[in-house]
């Protein structure tokens, strides 16, 4: 049985979604997207309006993703997650996901190296966390080692950039002191005992002639 289209009214807390009345009454919701091929008058039959329906859900299964992934990148484990929270059909997740693949608003490979670069820049750790913290990601294992091949860095000059603030924060303790807090600061950044002792001694020799160059000279005071 056919039903007519009443009227399309704008949603009132949403202008990007419509309400279609058929046959008088209120009948769903659509994005606009959805609903730009309808208009009043139009008939409707069943099997159209499941699939109204059905296209307004993947409508909104794709914005949610983008809102996800606009917000910061993602992968696309991450992605399915988020949408399978939001309660929507592994057919219409896997759906979406390949739209997002296709389009290139989704890639694990380059969501890897801005991870690997982020991480370098502003919270240095060893490859082997790096890694860890991808694999928790959903990142598989051959793009996770493409992207530290593509971004990784030294991890002795890692260690030493990473131990620079925790360095500082110990400067005034004693020697024995300082390689504990900082040795062990850096071995919970995954850096080995091989890289961490002389990274350590180095950042000790930094900030220990750092504080003999700013203490006065009494010498010349008198």
């Amino acid at each position: 049985m056919e039903r007519e289209i009443t009227a399309i009214t704008a949603q009132k807390r949403n202008p990007q979604r419509v309400n279609i009345y058929l046959d008088g009454e209120f009948a769903f919701g659509l994005s606009r997207f959805v609903a730009a091929w309808l208009k009043l008058g139009q008939k409707l039959s069943s099997a159209e309006i499941e699939r109204l329906k059905d296209d307004d859900t993947h409508e909104i299964a794709f914005q949610k993703a983008m809102g996800f992934i606009n917000y910061r990148p993602r992968s696309i484990e991450e992605t399915r997650r988020r949408l399978g929270e939001k309660g929507f059909s592994t057919e219409v997740i896997e759906i979406t996901l390949a739209k997002l693949i296709d389009k290139g608003w989704l890639n694990d490979l380059a969501f890897a190296r801005q991870w690997i670069e982020n991480r370098n820049t502003f919270r240095p750790r060893s490859n082997r966390v790096l890694a860890y913290e991808l694999r928790l990601k959903g990142v598989a294992d051959d793009e996770i080692a493409q992207a530290l091949e593509d971004f990784g860095g030294d991890e002795t000059e890692l260690a030493f950039q990473a131990g620079q603030k925790k360095a500082q924060q110990y400067r005034y303790a004693e020697r024995a002191d300082f390689i504990k807090k900082v040795g062990a600061y850096l071995g919970r950044r995954g850096f080995n005992y091989g890289i961490v002792k002389p990274v350590v001694e180095q950042l000790w020799k930094t900030v220990t002639a750092t504080e003999s160059e700013c203490s006065p000279d009494i010498q010349k005071m008198e």
